[in-house]
């Protein structure tokens, strides 16, 4: 059964100085929303308790998407399809775009925002293991002014954050630093897509070659093997500096399958997703001694 509608107070505001004032004089009083792909399923079931709504649908400065020199800044209202089908963002950050193209239907890409994919703190999340190898940092708002934090960071337990009740994520900060990186991302689910991930990955990692091939940098994040999503930073330490051949790739796959914590549930079991996780590792450091990415 349906939420009933007159249990709800809806407001909207136009600017991000009268939201964020709006949630700084009732602190916990509001819920903010953008496109609200996943409130409104909760609505539509019935599971929404009831509350006021904040609609920061219609906040410009929420929307843009700034080229710096050294960065480049998404405001947290944009949407999945604004990422896919912005230039730079799909040249310079392609892991980021590839799981825009994998979240929901396009419907969903028409209205599932950055920032509520952040904010909703799914373990699941397509575009959260691309932010962590990208290193993102966001930046958060309210009337005291703004904070930037590491997104590392930002998640410290199951749907829970660094998040104050009378703040919002103003935007994500991209670090432009990845030429020459091979990219690398996967999403094992029911189906290619309008499913959640049972196993989602992303990595990034860049190479010298001479007459072997010698890592120089790597980084890999997963999604649906942690409570929060996570990079393994262990794989990490034992692929930066080495050659890469046969017997590092099976050290490689070896201890990420250690470093994940996944649980059985509705969508998967924990052999299950180990197995995974360790042939996602063995087929992206096979990738990137081919200079292969996608």
């Amino acid at each position: 059964m349906r939420s009933d509608p007159a249990d709800f107070e809806f407001v909207a505001p136009t600017s991000l100085q009268d939201a964020v004032k709006l949630l700084a004089e009732q602190q916990k009083a509001w819920l903010p929303i953008a496109g609200g792909t996943d409130v409104m399923v909760q609505f539509a079931a019935g599971t929404l308790a009831a509350r006021n709504l904040l609609s920061i649908w219609n906040v410009p400065e929420l929307k843009r998407i700034e080229i710096l020199p050294g960065e480049v800044q998404i405001g947290a209202g944009c949407t999945y399809t604004d990422l896919r089908e912005h230039e730079v963002i799909a040249i310079e950050f392609p892991l980021l775009v590839r799981a825009a193209s994998l979240t929901g239907s396009i419907a969903n890409q028409n209205r599932g925002t950055l920032g509520g994919n952040i904010v909703n703190a799914s373990p699941a999340a397509d575009s959260l293991p691309a932010l962590l190898v990208y290193g993102a940092e966001l930046i958060l708002v309210s009337v005291r002014g703004e904070r930037r934090i590491a997104y590392c960071d930002f998640h410290t337990g199951y749907k829970q954050m660094q998040l104050a009740a009378d703040e919002l994520v103003r935007a994500i900060c991209l670090p432009r630093n990845f030429s020459g990186y091979v990219s690398y991302t996967r999403k094992v689910g029911a189906r290619r897509a309008q499913a959640i991930s049972k196993v989602c990955i992303a990595a990034l990692g860049r190479v010298q070659r001479a007459t072997s091939v010698f890592i120089e940098d790597v980084r890999i994040a997963l999604g649906s093997v942690a409570p929060v999503p996570i990079r393994l930073t262990g794989t990490e330490r034992i692929l930066i500096g080495n050659r890469l051949d046969s017997a590092l790739v099976l050290r490689a796959e070896k201890t990420a399958a250690a470093e994940i914590r996944p649980i059985s549930d509705m969508r998967s079991t924990v052999s299950y997703r180990t197995a995974v996780v360790s042939n996602l590792v063995g087929e992206f450091l096979e990738r990137l001694g081919e200079g292969d990415g996608r």
